[in-house]
């Protein structure tokens, strides 16, 4: 889309292209989080371990591809508004129900369906957005959008605060059949991707083929998002476990520390985003990952509360920095014609393949203790992220659509 004046109905359609796409990985977000807070009474509820129940976000994160594939291939195939609003429905159902679960197997299997709603929204999601924002804004909207997931985890971590101890954790899951409404905004607000009608296969030997010539590029996607995905996974989803065990926090005390460490994700996601049109992608994904790094002895080990609190937010700022990079960089990596299948699964198979991370950590911390084994994942993840992000391509700023030159 060229940097030239726009009326104000395609201006209006962008911002709620936008809107639709940051809200839903923002519900997305807080349904799936609402399992890590509550983590800890799931497991007594159920008679369980804490690494038993740890378990069930593996089985989300690994059946996000599948949701992934089928939503996917229906973005490129037949559009990108219809899949986002039927996932959104989707996904809404299994939450309510997963606080309705009557006992850990069928918790287990609902999280496993859950994890297919939410494999689905952020590829169809993500193409919609970059699809329709100017080149020159795909940084800043990119962290914008991909902050909709440390917005999720806020509003789940003020959700335990506020209702958990009065309520307990299985009312906290009926909340999460509010993304059901979010579908009726996009039926009424967001117009179809001008992208995909000029570039849309018209039949799925052709959608085939086209994904077929692309299997080296959609390799190299996956290592990423697998990286990045053990970076964000293994320093949030055990976190509020290792708040308790290690430091004996009440629920509150927890809620507090998460919501603070979500405030410095929406800024380091936007802040990373915005000059990763300056920087490039694969630099600045660097450049935060390395500072991680550096963040980690205030993260686990640090000897005060407020070091700690000072720690938690500088992780997720950095964290989230490195995240706020993704949605522009590889959609922008993707061909037209695939945007909606091709970096949404590879996104997803990187999740499966880091699903396990939080049960390692759980595994982990009842040899040696939380602090060390959060520590020691972190620092291994960061750096293989950073290695993996330099060394492979970028098209920062590339157009898209037949008529792009």
């Amino acid at each position: 889309m060229p940097d030239t004046p726009i009326s104000a109905s395609t201006a209006a359609d962008q911002r709620a292209a936008v809107t639709a796409g940051f809200l839903g990985w923002t519900l997305d977000a807080f349904d799936f989080f609402l399992v890590v807070m509550t983590l800890t009474a799931i497991a007594k509820d159920f008679g369980k371990s804490d690494a038993a129940v740890a378990l069930s976000l593996t089985l989300t994160l690994a059946f996000r591809p599948v949701g992934a594939f089928i939503f996917g291939l229906l973005a490129d195939r037949y559009g990108r508004k219809l899949p986002l609003m039927l996932d959104l429905v989707f996904y809404s159902i299994i939450e309510v129900l997963s606080g309705l679960a009557p006992n850990y197997a069928t918790f287990l299997v609902l999280r496993a369906l859950f994890g297919i709603g939410m494999g689905a929204e952020w590829g169809v999601g993500a193409s919609l957005v970059m699809e329709k924002v100017a080149p020159r804004y795909r940084g800043v909207i990119s962290g914008l959008l991909q902050q909709g997931y440390a917005l999720g985890y806020l509003l789940a971590a003020l959700c335990y605060r506020a209702l958990f101890p009065h309520v307990g954790w299985r009312p906290l899951f009926f909340i999460g059949g509010l993304p059901a409404l979010l579908a009726l905004f996009v039926r009424a607000r967001v117009r179809e991707s001008e992208v995909w009608r000029e570039t849309r296969h018209d039949s799925w030997s052709g959608l085939g083929r086209t994904l077929a010539q692309n299997l080296p590029l959609f390799g190299y996607i996956t290592v990423l998002m697998w990286m990045m995905n053990m970076v964000s996974h293994g320093t949030q989803d055990m976190y509020p476990t290792f708040l308790q065990r290690h430091w004996g926090f009440t629920a509150q005390q927890r809620g507090d520390i998460t919501i603070v460490s979500m405030v410095g994700a929406l800024i380091g996601g936007v802040a990373f985003g915005f000059y990763s049109d300056r920087w490039g992608r694969r630099r600045t994904l660097a450049i935060a990952l390395g500072a991680a790094v550096l963040a980690i002895p205030l993260w686990a080990f640090a000897p005060t509360l407020w070091l700690l609190v000072v720690g938690a937010f500088l992780m997720q700022f950095l964290v989230q920095g490195a995240w706020g990079v993704i949605p522009a960089h590889i959609t922008e990596l993707s061909p037209d014609s695939v945007r909606g299948f091709l970096p949404g699964f590879a996104y997803q198979c990187g999740v499966a393949l880091a699903g396990a991370i939080g049960w390692l950590e759980a595994r982990f911390a009842e040899h040696l203790d939380y602090a060390w084994a959060m520590a020691l994942t972190a620092a291994t993840v960061f750096l293989l992220g950073a290695l993996v992000a330099r060394v492979g391509p970028e098209r920062r700023g590339v157009a898209f659509g037949r008529g792009a030159s």
